[in-house]
């Protein structure tokens, strides 16, 4: 990948970059840490990324710095002192429910919805089968179901 297409598909990409890693670590500046640290590991393999993966390849090396800095991040503050992410005002019920989701499953929840992306889009960014996304997605809309439902209830 040149330079040129380099830069378009970061700046296309970043608000979907930061958001996924906003929903992982759960803070802003971490956010932006790890989408920075992101795409500096990026541009240095650009050379590896494959024509029409772009975008994937870019969520996918966002995703597994978000985890390297929650790794660093377990290892040197205790739990209590972590930063907790603020829900939006008008959807903590939704946020709530969503967060609630195990990793496994809000994430590739989130790149389907909230980032627009197509079910093999995700499958190539987590490194999983196509059917082994679908049935995330299906067990995530099951559990945000029935965790709104009760909400609603209450």
């Amino acid at each position: 990948m040149d330079e040129k297409k380099f830069v378009a598909i970061s700046q296309q990409s970043m608000p979907a970059l930061y958001r996924m890693a906003y929903s992982i670590v759960g803070n802003r500046t971490d956010a932006e840490d790890a989408v920075q640290q992101a795409l500096l590991n990026a541009w240095k393999a650009r050379a590896s990324a494959r024509d029409g993966l772009e975008k994937a390849w870019m969520m996918r090396i966002v995703i597994n710095e978000c985890y390297t800095l929650l790794r660093r991040r377990r290892r040197c503050q205790p739990s209590e002192l972590m930063d907790v992410a603020v829900p939006p005002a008008d959807d903590t019920g939704l946020y709530d429910a969503i967060h609630s989701l195990p990793e496994n499953l809000r994430t590739p929840f989130l790149l389907k919805y909230m980032e627009g992306m197509q079910e093999i889009e995700v499958a190539q960014t987590m490194r999983l089968p196509v059917s082994s996304v679908k049935n995330r997605l299906y067990r995530a809309r099951k559990q945000l179901r029935k965790a709104l439902s009760e909400e609603v209830e209450l």
